[in-house]
């Protein structure tokens, strides 16, 4: 992962590299899943042989953390601005990524691969919020608000997206086909404030924000939060030197 080398291999010369292997993987796993993905389909994918693949990657844990790390390198760096919009270019990318490789949902990320993509991107999380008055402690917090909503606005986007394959309808469809059957039933009485709803996006003929526009909707509420904490602690900061003066 890091590309450091190992004791000499003995041997012909490898026809392929790791680079290549993990590439081979990640294309399968978009493809057709991650239950599609073993060491003998993506030796098949490197006209290799099961057991030679083994001598590039130990095994499929292994090479599940490679492409982690892997498409992690995908997301660009922020390239400047304040600390919101540095937050902002990375959750966006890390949405777009998630997009390319629904499979990312399938894999728990509480321990993620500690290799050099996955750490360059939680040192730009944290180096874009240093330096505002937050402690360390404050600041690793701050950055996983961020990343717990960008994944679980991914999950969603990801399982809707899966609920319209299996189903071969659009969301749009199912509301078509939902209205006439819950017309006599939903009780404007019983449910006031969801047909008010309902009625404010018929008046003004909108099908409903899409999952793009909520995931925007959504992070730019919690980066109002943390802009708010910011705020608070700089005044505290700022209290407290004027006291000592």
């Amino acid at each position: 992962m890091w590309g450091v080398s190992g004791p000499g291999r003995r041997g012909p010369k490898p026809s392929r590299t790791v680079e290549e292997v993990v590439a081979a993987a990640i294309a399968l796993a978009d493809a057709e899943g991650l239950s599609a993905l073993s060491m003998r389909r993506v030796a098949e994918a490197l006209k290799l042989s099961p057991m030679s693949l083994y001598t590039y990657v130990p095994s499929k844990a292994e090479l599940m953390d490679l492409m982690l790390d892997h498409v992690a390198g995908e997301v660009p760096l922020p390239g400047g601005g304040d600390w919101r919009s540095q937050i902002e270019q990375q959750a966006r990318g890390r949405w777009a990524m998630a997009q390319r490789h629904p499979w990312l949902m399938q894999v728990g990320m509480h321990r993620p691969p500690l290799g050099p993509h996955v750490l360059e991107a939680a040192e730009a999380a944290l180096r874009a919020i240093d330096g505002l008055g937050l402690s360390e402690l404050e600041m690793d917090q701050l950055t996983s608000i961020v990343g717990d909503y960008v994944r679980g606005a991914i999950r969603a986007a990801l399982d809707a997206r899966e609920v319209e394959r299996l189903t071969q309808m659009s969301d749009e469809e199912w509301w078509a086909l939902s209205q006439p059957l819950l017309k006599d039933l939903v009780d404007p009485n019983r449910y006031p404030t969801i047909v008010r709803v309902g009625e404010a996006y018929k008046a003004i003929q909108h099908k409903g924000p899409s999952l793009e526009q909520n995931f925007e909707f959504g992070l730019q509420r919690v980066l109002d939060g943390i802009a708010a904490f910011i705020a608070e602690r700089q005044r505290a900061i700022t209290a407290r030197g004027a006291a000592a003066g």
